[in-house]
């Protein structure tokens, strides 16, 4: 995407080189930023749907414009630093959660060549960036100082340590059979309809991944950080104004960063199911399966209890890592003897 900004630009010296990098991430932050919008407006219309209520209809047409109303009003509100608070570890904190869940949509490909940086190693950077994502999450909870926020900033460590472990295995699963770190690469290898998808081969493990993808967000029924009959929200307790939107914003990134990657590992990318259904563009076909991701996000948060922790780690420890590991075995197997993938 870079280069042929750069060669539309003129493709002449290392300023239109910058500037082509900036329009390139330009052009995938600012939808992200207003994706984000509409997926915490769906977010809660689905939830209102399952309880038979309207849910946001007041600001705008059918309430679209309730979570930019909601934005202005976290931006006028005042931010309250506790005083007993490490103001600049406190400060920083939210900006590093919000900026990794960013960066992360770099090697994100929406369609066949249209990706901030086709890295050769695009599942290495994800899981790089995602360990990272743990940092702004401990530093807000020990900056706070508060034992609430402590509390809640230990817990999401924990949690999200422990499932990092069964994605990271899922992931290796989907590598051993593409035989690439490349997501444009994954994506280009299930060409053909909806029958080439990775889901049919590999849905064992995309049930592990999509319930590791709820743990790691911190989202239900593995919301344990923010308990709010526990912990009044945990680790982003004592945040005001836009930290705590920095929070909310990274958040809801993250889960649809999640989206995309189960839309790019197990439902074919930016292909279309059936061959009649070409002319669409690829990126629509994108945008549609993040969207469905993001729907069984939010149903699984309207219908499903919250667990407790020693739940949540028996179920990430002595369940998902045992099964994730038996599987590399078992597609690695099935890969090396050619029955599955492109290696053998």
């Amino acid at each position: 995407m870079v280069e042929a900004l750069y060669t539309l630009f003129g493709g002449e010296g290392p300023f239109l080189y910058f500037l082509a990098i900036l329009a390139s991430i330009f052009a995938i932050v600012l939808p992200l930023l207003i994706a984000v919008a509409f997926a915490v407006y769906f977010d809660r219309k689905i939830w209102a749907a399952v309880q038979m209520r309207r849910g946001p209809n007041v600001v705008g047409p059918f309430g679209l414009l309730q979570s930019f109303a909601d934005g202005l009003k976290l931006f006028l509100k005042e931010t309250v630093i506790p005083a007993g608070a490490n103001k600049a570890i406190f400060l920083i904190a939210p900006m590093i959660t919000f900026t990794l869940a960013l960066i992360s949509w770099a090697v994100v490909p929406f369609a066949d060549g249209v990706a901030i940086a086709d890295l050769n190693v695009g599942i290495l950077y994800l899981l790089a960036i995602s360990s990272l994502g743990v940092y702004g999450i401990i530093m807000s909870g020990w900056a706070s100082n508060s034992r609430y926020a402590f509390l809640g900033a230990l817990r999401s460590a924990a949690q999200m340590v422990s499932y990092e472990v069964s994605i990271g295995f899922v992931l290796v699963c989907i590598l051993v059979t593409v035989g690439s770190l490349n997501m444009s690469d994954i994506v280009r290898t299930q060409e053909g309809g909806i029958l080439s998808w990775n889901i049919f081969p590999f849905l064992p493990v995309f049930v592990i991944f999509f319930i590791s993808a709820l743990a790691e967000t911190n989202r239900p029924p593995f919301d344990l950080p923010e308990a709010e009959a526990e912990l009044v929200a945990g680790y982003q307790v004592e945040y005001s104004s836009m930290a705590f939107a920095l929070f909310f914003l990274g958040e809801y990134a993250n889960i649809l960063l999640m989206s995309a990657v189960m839309a790019i590992l197990f439902f074919g990318g930016w292909y279309a199911p059936v061959a009649a259904l070409d002319f669409i563009p690829g990126w629509i076909w994108m945008f549609a399966k993040i969207a469905l991701m993001f729907w069984m996000f939010a149903m699984v948060k309207a219908f499903v209890p919250r667990y407790r922790y020693d739940q949540l780690m028996r179920l990430g420890w002595k369940v998902f890592l045992p099964l994730s590991l038996a599987f590399v075995v078992i597609y690695s197997g099935l890969a090396v003897s050619g029955v599955i993938g492109n290696i053998g």
